[in-house]
């Protein structure tokens, strides 16, 4: 039986992975795609989703979310993702409408109407999911669990404790955390592990296909934007995190993934901390763990899957 799913994102070079990898998965049933600003503003996250997702060939539901978090200015990762958001790449004008539904309403209809719990996962900023519970608490009990690629337990991306989802949205953060809706945290702990080698990413170009390409170039813009950022491994500057695609990776291949379940907050307004995730790894509140929190991934297998959704895609496309 298929997973059904619905993929909440706000691409960014990182989310055009994840939704790739999603695309190239039978056991996915993907019921629809939601956007956000984050990676870049919301015209062009919903743009690039649109975008990809018509030159995939796919043909899924993609509904316009909120605007702006909830209580802060927007900050964009265009050092990072670029003025489009896509790096360098370029895909066809797109034919795939942007739906007539909003997204907070696409998501509430189709979990309800759905027969069976759905997985949601969320690869940018929380905002549309925190409006989500908002408006229609019912709908938590329709969610099987959230895969979410955001925070992190030891070091941040954006400041010494916040990573970037959680840093650009953290009250709607602290909404979905505090849910009860079980989550999945994909957060820098493990995404920094789930990375390529310059290597790895010679053997996409080389797959020479048009899909490939571009895949390639968006990959070697984020790359040298990203090392700006990050933990600083001796092997930084020779590496490409995978950060969303964790989200997708774990909901398809869990047994890839370790990690432990604990009790996360959300720092909302700390002077210096706003946007952590501060996770009880040692059960000292004694607090109800809420989160199972990723630190380590079989990266080889990680990257043949990835490898393989490429080649899988760009041959159907071409």
């Amino acid at each position: 039986m298929k997973i059904p799913v619905i993929i909440d994102c706000d691409p960014g070079i990182d989310d055009v992975m994840a939704l790739l990898l999603a695309f190239s998965r039978e056991e996915l049933d993907i019921r629809l795609i939601t956007t956000e600003p984050g990676n870049q503003t919301q015209n062009k996250t919903i743009y690039n989703a649109r975008a990809f997702t018509d030159y995939m060939k796919q043909e899924i539901e993609i509904a316009r979310g909120l605007d702006q978090p909830f209580f802060r200015e927007l900050e964009v990762a265009d050092d990072v993702h670029g003025e489009s958001g896509l790096g360098e790449v370029l895909f066809p004008e797109p034919a795939l409408p942007e739906s007539n539904r909003t997204a907070i309403d696409a998501m509430r209809e189709v979990l309800n109407n759905s027969e069976e719990p759905i997985v949601l996962i969320a690869t940018g900023p929380l905002t549309n999911v925190g409006a989500l519970f908002l408006a229609h608490p019912e709908v938590k009990e329709k969610i099987r669990y959230i895969s979410y690629m955001g925070g992190a337990a030891v070091a941040g991306n954006m400041t010494p404790f916040a990573e970037f989802n959680v840093y650009v949205d953290p009250h709607a953060a602290e909404i979905v955390f505090r849910s009860g809706v079980p989550i999945v945290m994909s957060g820098l702990d493990v995404t920094h592990k789930a990375y390529i080698t310059m290597e790895e990413l010679d053997e996409i170009i080389n797959m020479g296909t048009d899909l490939s390409n571009k895949i390639g170039s968006m990959l070697n813009f984020y790359t040298k934007a990203s090392k700006k950022t990050g933990f600083h491994e001796e092997h930084f500057d020779r590496v490409i995190r995978l950060h969303d695609l964790c989200a997708v990776s774990y909901v398809v291949t869990p047994e890839l993934f370790d990690g432990d379940d604990c009790h996360v907050v959300i720092e909302m307004e700390g002077r210096h901390t706003a946007g952590a995730t501060v996770v009880d790894y040692t059960q000292s509140t004694g607090k109800p763990r809420n989160a199972k929190v990723l630190h380590s991934v079989n990266r080889e297998a990680f990257v043949e899957q990835f490898l393989g959704a490429i080649k899988k895609m760009g041959s159907l496309i071409n």
